[in-house]
């Protein structure tokens, strides 16, 4: 046996709830079911008891407060009160004192206790939203919301239903009971009908003699007058209850998370459903079975979805513009909310899972799925799908696999093509790989089968809101020292020539933002850039981006285009984003000719790998140069060189500032370490541990400071 649960409720004062929730309470004790009445009306604690004319001496809180009581059913039952038909009572607090101390897990671990001992709990929830009543809502399977004919009653009862609505209740859980209908001076039942997107699943007729007696006497109606008119109602409804299927069932939708990391860390890993544990879990296991049920319920609801609404009319122009976007979803998530208590069989009993699960499925079927809550946490820097059951999010340097899933590689498919319609790009088997950038600045990667062998695979990389500044560089991130701000600031104002190398993913561009805002504010100053990501602070800025070959394979403009083209621009500084193919050549001769304090950045693992990834490129681009040709080049145009590395505790550090001061005897670069990083170690908690160190070494460059009246110390150059 389980109980069903009905709560009886209205945010306005007069119409009846109390009267319609004792009275039913009694008729159905009176028809020998077990019964227990409840009263959360927190902010009117006796005034139930008073009419029913009952003593009160524990309250729920109480209850709840002893440990033997809560282990134990029968205890709970003995604390009620009970009523000369046989109904029990309880009250969930005897005095506004105890509101405080109620405690929801408490309160939801209370039903599950007395609902097997019982056949109806009846309860009057008051008249104010608030955490308590949402929680005895969600262990609810009838809301009986009453009413009363007239123009106030009404407004107050389609607001109640607003808010139940918004809190993803379906429907058919919500009845109204219309007390006093066909009075006087009342509103048709035919007009509150219309009025309100609910069934009124009962009528009480006015019946003011009898209602009136029996409250002043303190006697319910159905025993004070049972004969009259509001008794005969109740009978009605009670019958209702008893012989119709107008409850819904409740059901619990619980997904597993495993956690890491103390304090803060656990609240992100918890609320985004990430794990650091990758393989041999069995946490990890039963989170990908409790997964597993959940895509199976989000699938059958998206299915249903696409019918019921018609998703193919909805476009992508429409979802684009706020005011149509906001009434497509509010619209959808009404629609969900039925359809998953719907295919779920029941009503799930929580409506944090209720509000997340409705989410997740109108996400998944207007916007990016599982991706919406990444993009919308500022922590997450890099977000990487690599099937419908692999989906990894980087934060503060380390990759997590998190446990999100989507429902399908086509759920995928269309998200990507969702991502990329606005941007006048497409993808299918003729063109399997776009790279493009989102209009917030994110850069995106996407690449579907033949090309991917597990499904189509989607990389995003974010574009941070905030800019990184050098202060954040030596204070908050520990990536580099004074003393090395302090050379790279006068490299910068003495125009040399600079660039910036790291493997994927170290923060090159990062860097390179910082170490452009040290260039005087006035000199036009020219960015080029695949995707473009940095964010200069200087007033005389010029962004250029190269533009990708249209579906014909056409009008494709490159970085190399750009940067022929720049020269004609009357540029004081030229910053490439990133060379990776020919226009390393061209960056070359720029910096030969009078282009000096021009940046770029480039892929190498350290300083003497820059060599060899110029060369490499040089050579690959068709230009059939001798090697000390290419290394006469390198050295009269590039000044310093930045290594900067990611290391395993996902900290990005500079490792290396590198001075090239022209050919060896055997006319090879010849590089000068002028400050490095030194790595001592690992420690407490997998921290990299290490110091920046100045090898000693005076650059050839500090003469030229000296001359430009740039001051900086030697001292920063002493080992």
């Amino acid at each position: 046996m389980s109980a069903k649960t009905t709560v009886v409720f209205s945010t306005k004062g007069g119409v009846g709830k109390t009267f319609v929730a004792l009275n039913l309470a009694v008729k159905m004790a009176l028809k020998r079911r077990k019964v227990l009445l409840l009263d959360f009306d927190l902010q009117a604690s006796q005034d139930l008891a008073r009419t029913a004319n009952i003593k009160v001496e524990k309250s729920i809180v109480d209850v709840l407060s002893d440990k033997d009581a809560l282990e134990n059913a029968e205890a709970i039952v003995q604390s009620c009160s009970k009523h000369s038909c046989g109904m029990h009572f309880l009250p969930c607090v005897t005095h506004v004192d105890q509101v405080p101390l109620i405690e929801q897990d408490k309160i939801i671990l209370f039903f599950k206790k007395v609902e097997p001992m019982y056949d109806f709990i009846f309860v009057d929830g008051g008249k104010v939203f608030n955490e308590t009543l949402i929680t005895v809502f969600d262990q609810s399977n009838l809301i009986l919301l009453a009413a009363t004919p007239d123009v106030l009653a009404v407004f107050q009862a389609k607001r109640c239903l607003n808010v139940l609505e918004s809190l993803h209740f379906p429907n058919h859980i919500v009845k109204l009971v219309l007390n006093r209908s066909q009075s006087r001076g009342g509103v048709a039942w035919q007009e509150v009908r219309a009025a309100l997107p609910c069934e009124i699943f009962a009528q009480i007729p006015s019946d003011g003699r009898a209602v009136g007696l029996s409250l002043n006497r303190g006697v319910p109606c159905v025993l004070d007058a049972p004969d009259s008119a509001a008794t005969e109602a109740l009978d009605k409804i009670s019958e209702k209850l008893i012989k119709e299927a107008v409850f819904v069932q409740g059901t619990e939708v619980a997904r597993v998370r495993t956690t890491t990391g103390p304090g803060q860390e656990e609240n992100f890993w918890e609320k985004l459903g990430i794990s650091e544990k990758i393989s041999g879990s069995k946490e990890i296991l039963s989170a990908v079975h409790e997964d597993d049920e959940i895509i199976k319920l989000k699938q059958a609801v998206h299915d249903k979805l696409v019918d019921r609404l018609n998703l193919s009319t909805i476009t992508t122009e429409a979802l684009r513009d706020p005011v149509q976007a906001k009434r497509i979803r509010e619209s959808t998530q009404k629609v969900v909310s039925d359809l998953l208590a719907e295919e779920a069989g029941a009503v799930i009993s929580s409506h944090e899972e209720r509000r997340r699960l409705v989410k997740e499925i109108v996400d998944e079927t207007l916007g990016l799925g599982p991706l919406e809550e990444f993009l919308a946490d500022p922590e997450i820097t890099d977000i990487m799908v690599n099937n419908k059951d692999e989906l990894y999010v980087e934060k503060k340097g380390r990759i997590f696999l998190t446990n999100k899933k989507f429902i399908s590689n086509g759920q995928i498919r269309a998200i990507i093509e969702r991502i990329i319609a606005p941007l006048g790009r497409r993808i299918d088997e003729s063109v399997p790989m776009v790279d493009a950038r989102l209009p917030d600045g994110s850069r995106i990667n996407a690449i579907i089968p033949p090309l991917s062998l597990k499904g189509p695979m989607l990389t995003i990389r974010k574009f941070a809101q905030d800019r990184i500044t050098v202060e954040d560089l030596l204070h908050v991130h520990h990536s580099i020292s004074q003393p090395m701000v302090d050379f790279l600031k006068a490299c910068v104002a003495s125009r040399k020539n600079i660039i910036v190398s790291g493997g994927t993913g170290s923060g090159k561009t990062t860097l390179l933002n910082v170490i452009s805002s040290f260039i005087p504010d006035g000199e036009r100053i020219l960015t080029i850039e695949d995707a473009a990501e940095l964010k200069l602070r200087q007033r005389h800025w010029g962004r250029l981006e190269s533009r990708p070959p249209n579906v014909e394979g056409r009008g494709a403009i490159t970085i190399r285009d750009l940067f022929i083209n720049s020269l004609r621009m009357r540029p004081d500084r030229i910053i490439i984003g990133e060379c990776r193919g020919s226009e390393v050549l061209d960056m070359l001769q720029a910096m030969n000719t009078g282009h000096d304090g021009s940046m770029t950045t480039i892929h190498a693992n350290s300083t003497r790998d820059v060599l060899v990834r110029m060369s490499s490129l040089i050579l690959l681009s068709g230009m059939d140069l001798p090697l000390k040709a290419i290394y006469e080049m390198i050295s009269t145009a590039i000044d310093i060189v930045v290594q900067i590395s990611r290391f395993s505790d996902g900290s990005r550090r500079i490792t290396g500032i590198t001075e090239i001061t022209g050919l060896t005897k055997e006319r090879e670069v010849d590089m000068k370490d002028i400050f490095v990083f030194s790595h001592k170690g690992i420690g407490e908690g997998g921290k990299i541990e290490g110091e920046y160190k100045a090898t000693g070494l005076v650059p050839s460059c500090f003469d030229d400071f000296i001359k430009r009246g740039i001051e900086i110390s030697q001292d920063i150059f002493k080992a």
